[in-house]
């Protein structure tokens, strides 16, 4: 939960890397929350719309 509060400043991370394979992980460790999210998301959908067609 704590990672969620925090102010995680992105660009100054990318200006303070060292070399260009650093901003790819920046990048990736950013956007896999919300990837993550969206399959969690789209499994329980999924999970429920099989459930009712089984009604």
């Amino acid at each position: 939960m704590m990672p969620l509060i925090q102010d995680i400043d992105i660009e100054q991370k990318i200006q303070n890397a060292p070399d260009s394979s650093y901003q790819i992980g920046v990048f990736i460790g950013s956007m896999l929350p919300f990837i993550i999210l969206v399959l969690v998301a789209y499994l329980l959908y999924n999970y429920n719309k099989k459930k009712n067609k089984d009604l």
